[in-house]
Formats: structure tokens, C-alpha cells, sequence
């Protein structure tokens, strides 16, 4: 009796308090990735005015735990929204391709969506360290900016690797119906890494984020 493979999937590991998960959702279309990122448009129109709203709404919580250790919870969570968002749509238009579902207009979790984020509130943060962070970050970003081609999910095409394996991942499926494993996981271990580092600059969490593409 044979036993049914589970699908690919790749899973952020919750011993890290912040945690991104992708699955492939097959079956996808052999020619929609061409126009995935025309499609996500209005997506990206939306989402240019959230960041600059992450921005000022970080820097205003740098001087929230500043004086009082605490990151407001409303602030957390819009900025977290803001992540959400950015995952489901970077996942669907530009990094790993990994399904032919149009992302939600949403900040809040969307978890029957085959991208998902989240990051666990921190009741008490240190006061000191949002003064050093990005200084503590700089090992890591340098890696993260090979990966991604620069921080952050990309609305367009990469150059970094996390682009360049994506687009090799997404031709092949085209061509022969399959996605190969190898690709898709090590595609999600870099963006894995990479958020894991953003959630750290953006003061979301204390804990310096491990050097390692796996869970």
C-alpha cells in the first residue's frame, strides 16, 4: 500500500518567537507567473504608503520602549499587519511563486492563505537596545542583502539569489510540472532568515535572530 507524500512546505520553527511559513499550492499555472506581478498591482499601490506608515509608526515605538520598555501593542500590530501583507504578496507575484491565489487586502492573519507571518508580542523589551540593534544587524544584513538583493520582500523581480533561484524554480514548472523540492525550501530558508532580521530591526523582538536557513 503506498503512502501519499506530503506537500512541499517549508516551515519557520517556533523556538524563534517569530514564524514564516509557505506550502506550494499545485497545481499552478504554467504562464500566469509572467503576469503575476501586473496583476499585484494595486497591491503595491497600497502597500508603498504602508511602509512609509512602518516607518514612522517604528520610530515612534523606538522611543515608546525607549522610556518605557514596552513596544504599544496597536503600533506592533499594524506593523506586523504590514509584514503580512508585504509576505502574501511578495509569495504570489515575485519570491517562490508558490501559488496562484490572489492575496487578500488584509492586515490581519489570513492563515488558509499559503503564505503566512507572525511574530509573538513581546510583553517587555529591553530600553537600551533599540540604540544598537542595526549595529548588532550588520553581519546579518549583509548576508540578508546577498539573499534578497537588498532588505525586505521585493514587489519586483530580485537579483538577489532568493529572485534567481525563483525564477529558475518557476521556468522548470513551466516546462515539466514540477517544482523541485530543493529549490522551493532553500527559496523559503532565505526568506526565513531574512525576516527573522527584519522583525529584530524593526524592534519586534530582543532576540538576535541564528545564523541558519533551516526551522
Amino acid at each position: 500500500m503506498s503512502t501519499a507524500l506530503p506537500p512541499i512546505s517549508a516551515t519557520f520553527a517556533r523556538s524563534y518567537p517569530a514564524t514564516l511559513e509557505a506550502r506550494l499550492d499545485e497545481p499552478l499555472s504554467r504562464w500566469k507567473w509572467l503576469v503575476k506581478w501586473f496583476l499585484a498591482i494595486p497591491h503595491y499601490v497600497v502597500l508603498a504608503f504602508l511602509w512609509v506608515a512602518f516607518v514612522l509608526v517604528t520610530v515612534a515605538a523606538f522611543f515608546a520602549i525607549l522610556f518605557t520598555g514596552r513596544y504599544p501593542r496597536g503600533m506592533f500590530e499594524f506593523n506586523l499587519g504590514v509584514m503580512r501583507w508585504t509576505w502574501r504578496v511578495a509569495y504570489y507575484a515575485t519570491t517562490g511563486l508558490g501559488t496562484d491565489r490572489y492575496p487578500p487586502f488584509a492586515l490581519g492573519p489570513e492563515p488558509d492563505y499559503p503564505a503566512t507571518l507572525d511574530v509573538e508580542y513581546p510583553e517587555r523589551l529591553s530600553q537600551w537596545k533599540p540604540l544598537v540593534k542595526w549595529l548588532f544587524a550588520i553581519p546579518q544584513l549583509v548576508i540578508v542583502g546577498l539573499f534578497m538583493g537588498g532588505w525586505g520582500f521585493h514587489f519586483f523581480w530580485s537579483p538577489g539569489v532568493v529572485g534567481i533561484l525563483t525564477l529558475v524554480g518557476i521556468v522548470i514548472y513551466a516546462f515539466r510540472q514540477l517544482y523541485p523540492a530543493e529549490i522551493f525550501d532553500f527559496i523559503i530558508g532565505m526568506v526565513r532568515w531574512s525576516f527573522r532580521v527584519g522583525a529584530y530591526v524593526a524592534l519586534m523582538r530582543d532576540e538576535y535572530p541564528p545564523f541558519r536557513l533551516e526551522p
